[in-house]
């Protein structure tokens, strides 16, 4: 470790589509319905189907997804004057938990009783004495373009996990790996895949998806005018 100082699938959806210039789209005949439907109004990447494990159907703001391998990753917290960068083995040191929660896409779909193991992102910041004094934090992604963002309050939240495993399995590339943001109680675009960098900010920034439409604050059956009524 180093230191140094609406609907389920909406306009909403639709529009978030076509300003990706996108995307690899994960399985089932519920999305397969969707991207034969705006394919060709959108572009050729949408139509394309790739397999996920367990019921997810992956997304990616980029044209492929990023790898980054266990050695070669690092992650950077950091908090104006303080930097500090962990290897993937520093992360997986720090205190392990696992938690086992439902994943809520915004899109309708869910995976009932996804198992995540990794560390509580409290217990990171917390491993590396920073203090959030009610200030946001700022997630971003190796590949270049996902962005996040949680407020104190949400950060405290128990269950939100800088994740290394899924199902005992060391995260794919397709499921963000080698680490990964999980926001259980939160629509899926919350849980950033491809995690490197966690920064405290003075104020919330919109990330990717806020930029585009959605709601900053992401809690599933209370925004981005829908009910929590998964599709199955």
């Amino acid at each position: 470790m180093s230191s140094s100082g609406g609907a389920p699938v909406g306009r909403r959806v639709v529009l978030g589509l076509v300003g990706l210039g996108v995307v690899g789209v994960a399985a089932g005949d519920y999305l397969a319905s969707l991207t034969a439907g705006v394919a060709s109004s959108v572009s050729p990447a949408v139509g394309q189907v790739i397999p996920a494990a367990g019921g997810f159907r992956i997304y990616t703001v980029t044209n492929g997804y990023p790898e980054r391998s266990t050695a070669d990753y690092r992650l950077v917290v950091s908090d104006r004057d303080r930097r500090v960068e962990l290897t993937y083995a520093e992360v997986q040191a720090l205190p392990q938990s696992t938690i086992t929660k439902d994943f809520q896409c915004v899109t309708g779909w869910r995976v009932e009783d996804a198992t995540w193991s990794g560390v509580v992102l409290t217990d990171l910041l917390a491993e590396l004495d920073v203090d959030l004094g009610g200030r946001p934090l700022r997630f971003t992604s190796f590949d270049g373009a996902y962005t996040e963002s949680l407020t104190a309050d949400q950060a405290a939240l128990p269950d939100v996990m800088v994740a290394t495993h899924l199902w005992n399995e060391p995260l794919s590339t397709e499921m963000g790996g080698p680490v990964r943001l999980v926001v259980p109680q939160m629509y899926g675009y919350k849980s950033l895949k491809w995690l490197d960098g966690i920064h405290v900010t003075s104020e919330v920034v919109p990330g990717y998806w806020e930029e585009r439409g959605y709601d900053i604050d992401a809690w599933v059956g209370k925004s981005n005018g829908r009910s929590d009524d998964p599709v199955t």
